[in-house]
């Protein structure tokens, strides 16, 4: 099984050095911005995961809501680059909830302190 694992990774690597190479320079600017967003709105889960391990229930820090916005919005900017309706639809709705959330969180604050 380990000998069919090899080739299959070796043909992903080199196709994504032959579609990163034949990118012009700017696409590969916004191919980067894509992935960082992709990044910090997965960072979102894994940052709740460990909230939650570490006071044994299931909590939503305020820091989830912040990669969720930031990663999102980030996205967003690549799908509106791309001109992806998929992806435009997909974080358009997500962002004003994130943003909303952080509001709230904020007012509430203020209220408490």
């Amino acid at each position: 099984m380990d000998h069919a694992i090899s080739p299959f990774m070796m043909h992903l690597i080199d196709s994504a050095r032959h579609y990163i190479n034949d990118m012009p320079k700017g696409d590969l600017t916004w191919l980067m911005i894509g992935l960082i967003g992709q990044t910090l709105f997965m960072m979102r889960f894994i940052v709740q995961w460990i909230h939650s391990e570490r006071h044994q229930k299931s909590l939503i820090p305020v820091s989830f809501w912040y990669f969720s916005l930031i990663g999102g919005l980030t996205v967003l900017a690549y799908g509106f680059h791309k001109a992806e309706p998929v992806i435009i639809l997909g974080q358009l709705p997500g962002t004003i909830v994130y943003a909303r959330n952080l509001v709230l969180i904020n007012r509430s604050k203020k209220i408490h302190d």
